[in-house]
């Protein structure tokens, strides 16, 4: 039998910040703020082992439909305001922006070349080089999530909705959406048997395939062949990718799931608006295999709004409103309580890795750049400012236009635009 995870007791106190109360509704300019690299960070950014917490307050998600373009606004360091190929972008800081006009940026997501972006305009735009290449639209419901695997792309939606789109090649440059999870017409042999329906709230009973409110998280276990998605109906649902069934659907939290992360081991994470951070692992139960729960890893009264895995270090890391980021190391077969990151004065809203680097985007419109030394401790080395409201989302991928170590940080925002920028996984001199 494995050895299941070890939790280190976690002891949490309250202290008190500057509550979060964003308006969607408010006026936000239009014009891009001035972008910087912050080499030396401020006094409140640093590393601690001890896992205390600061207060926190919601975010709301909501904002009316509005059609509008979206425009490409390059790197305005030089005199005609283009890019001059690769010596013309800087070696760290911002290298570009995509600016909407209007709709609230929540979701992004690189696969290669291909940068999707998801919004509340039901629109998935695709970009290429920082230019804009295809798109696709949904009948309804704002974009919470979007995940790609080689041709195929899950995008996650606010009416509780998975839809699949395949990507016809670059001579076509187009996306068809080939269908919905689940199919309808499993959908429709399941709703014939009443034991397949699941009491929900104002009591109603839905199928349990089917998720009834805001798909706000997934992830892919390529191995498996497996996709995962997290809702605001508080289950974790498992679909298998090859013929799009559900095999099992988890009531896996107390309140709405807001991030799962395939892991290492064989591990699934989850974390919650009901401040917790499971682990879970898919196990043979009598004929059938069944995801168990391994170890509830956090307890805190803030909600969870994000985790991130490295991979190679096999550690994971949890962002939650209190402006914390949380993170766990595996020691053999458990995993081991490592400490908090501190860099934030607002709610932390998304977390990504990239090598040996993690990044955070905060509801106070900043990214910490945290670099992962030998022996698991963490320094800030940047913090990445210019964003004009909440950084929503991240996404990070290598830099393959140096041999050096760098990599390409995408950063989604309530401030309709989303950020390029080029940060160092080496340490960063301040001369």
């Amino acid at each position: 039998m494995r050895s299941p995870l070890h939790l280190r007791s976690l002891s949490t106190q309250d202290n008190h910040y500057e509550d979060f109360n964003y308006d969607h509704h408010r006026h936000l300019p239009r014009r891009k703020s001035y972008s910087s690299l912050s080499i030396s960070p401020p006094a409140q950014y640093n590393y601690s082992s001890d896992p205390s917490s600061h207060g926190s307050s919601p975010w709301s998600q909501h904002s009316p439909y509005v059609r509008s373009p979206w425009a490409h606004h390059p790197h305005e360091d030089h005199d005609d305001g283009q890019l001059r190929g690769k010596s013309a972008l800087p070696k760290q800081g911002l290298i570009g922006s995509l600016l909407r006009e209007e709709g609230h940026v929540y979701s992004l997501a690189v696969s290669g070349d291909l940068l999707y972006t998801g919004s509340e305009s039901k629109n998935v735009r695709v970009w290429k080089n920082m230019r804009d290449f295809s798109g696709f639209k949904s009948s309804s419901g704002f974009v919470k999530v979007i995940v790609v695997l080689g041709e195929k792309v899950f995008t996650g939606h606010q009416d509780g909705k998975i839809r699949v789109w395949r990507f016809l090649g670059d001579k076509k440059k187009t996306y068809n959406r080939i269908g919905n999870l689940p199919e309808t017409r499993d959908l429709l042999m399941r709703s014939v048997n009443p034991r397949n329906y699941v009491k929900v709230r104002r009591k109603r009973c839905v199928p349990w395939v089917k998720h009834y409110d805001a798909v706000s998280c997934m992830s892919i276990d390529v191995e498996q062949g497996l996709l995962y998605s997290g809702s605001w109906d508080k289950t974790l649902k498992v679909w298998r990718i090859s013929d799009s069934k559900c095999l099992e659907s988890i009531n896996a939290h107390d309140d709405a799931l807001n991030s799962v992360v395939v892991a290492f081991d064989g591990l699934v994470f989850t974390g919650s608006a009901d401040g917790k951070v499971k682990a879970w692992r898919r196990e043979l139960v009598g004929k059938r295999t069944k995801h168990m729960l391994v170890e509830t890893l956090l307890k805190k009264e803030h909600a969870v709004t994000s985790l991130a895995v490295n991979h190679a270090a096999a550690a994971l890391y949890a962002g939650s409103s209190d402006g914390l980021v949380s993170f766990w190391e595996r020691e053999k077969s458990s995993m081991s309580y490592g400490g908090v990151l501190r860099g934030h004065k607002l709610a932390v809203l998304c977390v990504a890795v990239g090598g040996n680097l993690v990044l955070s985007g905060s509801a106070d419109k900043t990214i910490c750049v945290w670099r992962r030394d030998v022996g698991g401790e963490h320094t800030c080395v940047a913090v990445l400012s210019g964003h004009g409201g909440p950084v929503k989302c991240l996404a990070v991928k290598k830099d393959t236009s140096t041999e050096e170590e760098n990599w390409i940080v995408y950063s989604g925002s309530l401030d309709k635009s989303v950020k390029i920028w080029r940060v160092s996984g080496r340490p960063i001199s301040s001369k």
